[in-house]
């Protein structure tokens, strides 16, 4: 095996390894052991298993985004959203190792971290056609960036439970994450309150 076979089957064994147990559960004895090699190799392609965590989860960043890139073509608001749900999606599908590294060491509600780096990319892609939508329809433009968050996040919290579930089918799960998504936004209130604090009749 050639030094670049002996890095990728390094990188795809540990790829497999940090989505079962993470990165803190994974040692560099059995990253070692699985390939059949001896700790000072993988030491050499990688200084350690810090070192091969950060090739893993670069990849999985740059592949969740190139899919991202591609699917975010349409010039209508809804569009944009059906394709954005449909692409992390596909990503989850076609990457599920993938998906858990990246929202198992930094999960959905942290501050900071792979996945969350990448959802706030999407939300400022999303930011400024909510804030064009909001204008055109008189609604305060200062609010645009936390309804991209909140969009953006309903559908990486659907995607994670959908990664175990895997029912009902992927079209089906981005159609409801849209119907939810865009007959709510379809619907505000220019200036909504909690029916807690209006006045009871």
């Amino acid at each position: 095996m050639s030094a670049a076979e002996r890095r990728e089957q390094l990188i795809e064994i540990s790829r497999r390894l940090f989505a079962a147990r993470g990165v803190e559960g994974t040692s560099v004895e059995e990253i070692a052991a699985t390939a059949e090699v001896s700790k000072p190799v993988v030491y050499e392609h990688f200084g350690g298993k810090e070192g091969l965590y950060a090739v893993v989860v670069d990849r999985e960043v740059q592949q969740l985004l190139a899919m991202m890139r591609t699917a975010l073509t349409a010039g209508r608001p809804r569009a944009l959203l059906e394709q954005a749900a449909s692409a992390l999606l596909d990503y989850i599908e076609l990457h599920p190792d993938g998906f858990r590294i990246l929202v198992r060491d930094s999960p959905i509600g942290s501050a900071s971290g792979s996945f969350v780096s990448i959802i706030g990319d999407v939300a400022s892609r999303v930011e400024h056609i909510l804030a064009g939508e909001f204008k055109s329809r008189g609604f305060d433009t200062t609010y645009a960036p936390m309804y991209a968050q909140m969009l953006v996040g309903m559908v990486g919290t659907t995607g994670q439970w959908w990664l175990d579930a895997r029912e009902p089918a992927k079209h089906v799960v981005a159609a409801h994450l849209c119907n939810l998504a865009w007959n709510g936004l379809s619907g505000l209130e220019t200036s909504p309150h909690l029916s807690l604090d209006r006045p009871s009749r």
